[in-house]
């Protein structure tokens, strides 16, 4: 038996996620551990971050698999993730930059909470 997904995306992060990955193939999220950019959801090309050894998958949205380090993960509890997108760019090498807007997490753990429509 399959363990769910712990994370989920709005549907307006999910839409930047397949424009991204229209405009520059293969995609990777990465949840940050406080480099470069704190905590934020960091989206890079696929082949730039190869999952590590130490990386744990939580599941796929929009198309775009998403790890953790499995360390941090244990460490901050293993919390469910909602993936959503705020204006202004991020001050990571994160790919949605470009287009002056940045990932976000909006309620780790908090799954009754989730916005309409978010999906995983």
């Amino acid at each position: 038996m399959s363990t769910p997904a712990r994370v989920t995306v709005t549907p307006q992060a999910a839409d930047k996620i397949r424009a991204l990955a229209a405009r520059h193939g293969p995609l990777v999220l990465h949840q940050s551990g406080g480099c470069c950019d704190g905590s934020s959801p960091m989206c890079l090309l696929a082949d730039e971050l190869p999952p590590g050894p130490g990386d744990r998958l939580l599941g796929e949205v929009a198309g775009t698999p998403f790890y953790i380090d499995a360390d941090q993960d244990r460490r901050w509890g293993e919390p469910e993730f909602l993936i959503d997108i705020q204006p202004g760019a991020a001050t990571s090498f994160s790919l949605e930059g470009t287009d002056d807007v940045h990932f976000v997490i909006r309620a780790p753990g908090a799954t009754e909470n989730r916005p309409e429509g978010a999906t995983s």
